[in-house]
């Protein structure tokens, strides 16, 4: 039998020592690649946007418009309430001043009417001395001076009465004088106290 015999060698001291081993790190966690939005998503982002803005500005736009509308009609009642107080000033004069127009136009026809027909005229003098007492006391009817040379052929002769001319009188116009009692004739005034009844019995005023 044949015995091999190896030959042990030695390590050799001098040699320097392998390297050890790489120590691997964890895998780096890599960033997300960033990209542009798309133009669907703008748009979406775009109208949700308006969306949110519209509903905002609706419900502050309304609350601010009945705020305003408030605020008008509190000045439109203001305004109509200053007008109705000078309309009611203003309604007192115009009847007022038709009132005056209706005095004037209707002194102007019922005078006409006297100088046509004296006879009216003579039955106006008769009411009047007749209303201070008549044939009981002394009276006095002072006529426009025109209308006495028309209104004697219409008279009946009184020892109490007497007729003076008045050129302050207009035609139509007479004022009838007795004891403590002064009648005021004139066509104005008959027509003013005419017209007032008609007023009151209508509602209005002058």
């Amino acid at each position: 039998m044949n015995d091999i015999v190896t030959r042990w060698l030695a390590p050799d001291l001098h040699l320097e020592p392998a390297p050890p081993a790489p120590e691997y790190d964890e895998p780096a966690m890599l960033e997300p690649v960033l990209r542009p939005p798309t133009l669907e998503e703008i748009q979406a982002i775009e109208d949700a946007a308006q969306q949110e803005g519209y509903a905002r500005g609706h419900a502050e736009g309304f609350a601010q418009g009945q705020s305003e509308v408030r605020r008008l009609t509190a000045q439109i009642d203001g305004i109509l309430d200053n007008f109705t107080r000078p309309l009611a000033r203003l309604e007192n004069e115009v009847v007022g001043a038709l009132g005056e127009l209706a005095v004037r136009i209707a002194g102007s026809l019922v005078g006409r009417a006297y100088q046509a027909d004296p006879q009216l005229l003579a039955e106006l003098v008769q009411e009047a001395v007749d209303a201070v007492g008549g044939a009981g006391r002394e009276v006095e009817v002072r006529l426009h001076p025109d209308d006495i040379t028309a209104l004697l052929p219409h008279l009946a002769p009184s020892s109490t009465t007497r007729v003076a001319p008045d050129l302050s009188l207009s035609r139509g116009d007479l004022r009838v004088h007795a004891e403590s009692v002064r009648v005021d004739g004139t066509l104005d005034a008959r027509l003013r106290a005419a017209l007032e009844t008609v007023m009151r019995k209508s509602g209005a005023g002058l």
